[in-house]
């Protein structure tokens, strides 16, 4: 669109269906890059993709062609398909229904992107429970826990 700028610094986070732990070491960066294939097809650029084996936080820069719910919604088709189609797991692999969006502005790249990198150290102090409800609250999001995440205990 001509005459249209901006600048758009997303963090996306979702978890694996039922919150099982299928992301493995072997094959974790084969998914992240397909991810980033799926992200650069839909115009958009990819900063850092990392996770556990239950969930990936997803930091991109956004330009307002497409909605954040269709790009999400692509990326969690795609990659699905791409997982079972590579049967990494015995098991058909989906994501959960459901997604967190959080903005940051160009001078938190460094941050988010550090955090992003460093998921492993962080998640052995923190459960991925608390770490998004602490972005919600952090970012003054009104959410009812009975619709978060199905947690597994």
């Amino acid at each position: 669109m001509a005459n249209t700028y901006s600048q758009i610094y997303i963090q996306l986070v979702f978890a694996v269906n039922g919150r099982q732990s299928l992301i493995q070491q072997p094959w974790k960066n084969d998914l992240y890059s397909y991810i980033g294939g799926i992200i650069k097809g839909q115009q958009q650029k990819s900063i850092i993709i990392n996770g556990m084996p239950d969930h990936v936080h997803i930091f991109a820069s956004l330009d307002p062609i497409i909605s954040i719910s269709n790009l999400v919604r692509d990326i969690k088709s795609n990659s699905s398909k791409f997982v079972n189609e590579k049967e990494f797991v015995q098991k058909k692999f989906s994501w959960q229904g459901g997604f967190g969006a959080f903005s940051y502005g160009k001078s938190q790249l460094a941050t988010v992107y550090d955090y992003i990198l460093n998921q492993e150290s962080h998640h052995k102090k923190k459960s991925f429970q608390q770490e998004y409800v602490e972005f919600l609250n952090r970012f003054e999001i009104e959410f009812n826990p009975k619709y978060l995440f199905e947690w597994i205990d």
